[in-house]
């Protein structure tokens, strides 16, 4: 199926400028620092003596601190759902980008695993070099206390105190690092996730003790640079040295520049950087957990609990000075179930100025809604304890107040009939009103009923709405949106809430290319 470059753009076009985006500057800064230590005249002596794993360690190090940087800030909902709400973000493209913020975060957290198994690699290697590259010239930026020592100096040896805790703290720090982000990376796979919530919710909680290690894994100083460029510059002729002790293109360049060394070279360790990169973020993320733990200390009054067919349970809800706008979304947290696993529900009712209620729809599919659903049914108490933490989206008072809907086509998929009943009085309340407005058309349904199994009819009179637009089977995507694009020539948004099969064959043909011109702007229910 061939791709529409227009759909193409409008729906990927902004994802994978940003990727570049991302990809070049984490190539650039590899590749700065890599020359850096390379070339750099004040790593000379130090590149000598470890050469590559020295540039690779470092620079995988500076690509470790941009995503460390980068990982915390999709995560902080409030600010960027105050950011898509505000006026300065006007662009239907910008605020679908700010809904992928779960993706960058997921994309960052996979380059961090990725670049800390090159840096362990690259420092493994300058463990081996430091030991056989031991140097008399320059005892200071010996790691080793001889040459063809390849084990980690003791501790207990008093000739070398300092050294060995040069080596000792980043070391042991790295470890700890390197065990806590792999238990982060294993607890984030899907099955975990899925099985137990509760071990993705702890492990990644980690993340601030990852970052209190992170932030002072340098202390100890085990790479040096020379600080004594002009007295000593890379190379030159030592009082002491004949031109037979030195290497053939520190001679060339000492015979052709005719330096003899004014002093000996003197290193320092390098001062701690990383805490620059991740302080900012490390910080904004604590106050904006404190910001959601404040917003969600008010308690949550269940007014109703009704049970629906296929397992399905509605709650309608008061909180105090609680607003909300459809499509927007709550996370719920029950203390009775469980104290730190939150789960996300788009609300399906709203709070009006007669009715300040709000309502979800959850489905029984797990351990935690299963013992949610059976702390409210019998009826709840009034006192019971769910703490909702509500993500607000603001939407701007621009252009969108006076963009107008021109029409709205529902598809609805479901296994059972009887899943219909969920939604199937607001549904009837819909077209009775717009056929009392004179707008029949305004409203496209479609159900499909997938199961032909003991299929059965809607025969309630009140819902023959619903029976005369009901279909058996799955529906044939292709064939709906070329019939919608035949009578909507420029821009129709597709918005999908459902398993992944149905999402990834909307996506598909929401990028194909299609013989009425009209662009398919895919979107999909994120919590992000």
């Amino acid at each position: 199926m061939a791709v529409s470059v227009r759909s193409w753009v409008a729906n990927e076009g902004g994802k994978h400028l940003v990727l570049m985006l991302w990809l070049g500057a984490n190539t650039w800064l590899f590749l700065r620092t890599y020359l850096l230590y390379s070339t750099g005249q004040q790593y000379h002596y130090l590149y000598k003596m470890l050469g590559l794993g020295l540039c690779i360690s470092r620079a995988s190090a500076s690509v470790l601190n941009l995503n460390c940087c980068l990982v915390l800030l999709p995560m902080c909902r409030s600010l960027l759902t105050f950011i898509r709400g505000t006026h300065t973000v006007s662009s239907r493209k910008t605020r679908r980008l700010l809904d992928k913020s779960k993706s960058f975060h997921v994309a960052c957290g996979v380059a961090i695993c990725l670049f800390s198994a090159v840096h362990v690699s690259a420092h493994l290697v300058n463990v081996v070099n430091f030991s056989l590259s031991y140097s008399d010239d320059f005892p200071a930026l010996n790691l080793a206390r001889y040459r063809g020592e390849v084990r980690l100096p003791n501790v207990s040896n008093h000739d070398h105190p300092v050294r060995s805790a040069s080596v000792l703290f980043p070391g042991v720090t790295g470890v700890l690092l390197v065990l806590i982000l792999l238990l982060m990376f294993i607890s984030s796979s899907y099955c975990i996730r899925v099985s137990n919530y509760e071990i993705f919710w702890y492990t990644h909680n980690l993340f601030i003790v990852f970052y209190t290690i992170l932030m002072v894994h340098m202390v100890g100083g085990a790479l040096k640079y020379q600080t004594n460029l002009k007295a000593h510059p890379p190379g030159c002729l030592r009082t002491n040295q004949s031109n037979s002790k030195l290497q053939d293109e520190d001679l060339v360049q000492a015979e052709d520049d005719d330096i003899r060394c004014r002093e000996d070279a003197h290193f320092e360790p390098h001062y701690p950087q990383t805490w620059l990169w991740v302080s900012g973020p490390l910080c904004l993320y604590c106050v904006e957990r404190l910001y959601r733990y404040i917003r969600s200390s008010d308690p949550v009054t269940i007014v109703t609990a009704i049970r629906h067919p296929c397992n399905v349970v509605e709650l309608r809800m008061l909180k105090k000075d609680f607003k909300a706008r459809p499509g927007q979304y709550i996370v719920l947290n029950c203390p009775g179930v469980s104290s730190f696993e939150n789960h996300p529900f788009t609300l399906t009712k709203c709070p009006t100025a007669n009715k300040e209620t709000f309502g979800i729809h959850l489905r029984v599919v797990g351990d935690w809604t299963d013992r949610f659903t059976q702390l409210l049914l019998p009826p709840p108490r009034a006192d019971m304890e769910i703490l909702p933490m509500v993500q607000q989206r603001r939407y701007p008072n621009d252009g969108w107040r006076g963009f107008r809907l021109q029409r709205l086509y529902f598809v609805w998929v479901c296994k059972e009939i009887q899943s219909f009943y969920w939604f199937a009085e607001l549904l009837c309340a819909l077209h009775k009103k717009l056929w009392q407005e004179n707008r029949p058309d305004y409203f496209n349904l479609k159900l499909y009923v997938s199961c032909t199994e003991s299929l059965q009819r809607m025969s309630e009179e009140r819902y023959r709405p619903l029976s005369s637009r009901l279909l058996v089977g799955r529906p044939k995507w292709k064939m709906i949106l070329d019939e919608i694009g035949k009578s909507n020539k420029k821009r129709v948004g597709v918005f999908c809430c459902g398993p992944k099969s149905i999402s990834k064959t909307l996506h598909r043909l929401c990028n194909s290319t299609r013989s009425s011109g009209t662009v398919f702007e895919f979107n999909k229910e994120s919590f992000s």
